[in-house]
């Protein structure tokens, strides 16, 4: 059964901080364009190295260049994000937070004073900004369906995807 939250939890936190992938969708409100009057939502997955937790209800992230920047946009629209965060060992568990995005440089954002501790060790291309998240509420539920996998690592700069570039 799941679990709604105004806040991250301890528990919530830790699924976080051991993940190694994490998704964000985001939409555009001014988008109306199907019959829930909604436009469409960008899905993207991200390396969870990347992705900390500020306080109870701030997450950021490190974005880097790469096909688009529709979080980014879609949060400059008002539109809202959804991070997904789920464990693929034995002990299933997710964790959705939702909220508002904004895209701010580096220099200017919540992780600038350790950004040399907190990115990942060998980043696939330079950071282009840093997404911060006010989370208003979030939700957690069993993974049942998830299935197991096993980390391999993180991908370097050599295996950058390029299948459709």
């Amino acid at each position: 059964m799941a679990i709604l939250l105004d806040h991250i939890t301890d528990e919530q936190a830790d699924l976080i901080r051991s993940s190694h992938v994490f998704f964000v969708a985001s939409a555009d409100p001014s988008l109306a364009e199907g019959p829930d009057g909604q436009g469409a939502v960008n899905l993207s997955p991200k390396g969870a190295a990347d992705l900390h937790v500020i306080d109870r209800n701030t997450l950021a992230y490190f974005d880097y260049a790469g096909s688009g920047n529709e979080t980014a946009r879609h949060g400059m629209a008002g539109g809202p994000v959804t991070v997904m965060v789920t464990s693929f060992d034995e002990d299933a568990a997710i964790v959705r937070l939702y909220g508002r995005a904004c895209a701010k440089p580096l220099e200017d954002s919540v992780l600038a004073a350790h950004a040399d501790d907190l990115r990942a060790a060998e980043t696939p291309t330079p950071e282009r900004q840093v997404i911060e998240i006010t989370v208003e509420r979030t939700q957690t539920s069993c993974g049942y369906g998830v299935p197991v996998y096993e980390y391999q690592g993180d991908r370097t700069k050599a295996q950058r995807g390029r299948r459709y570039k």
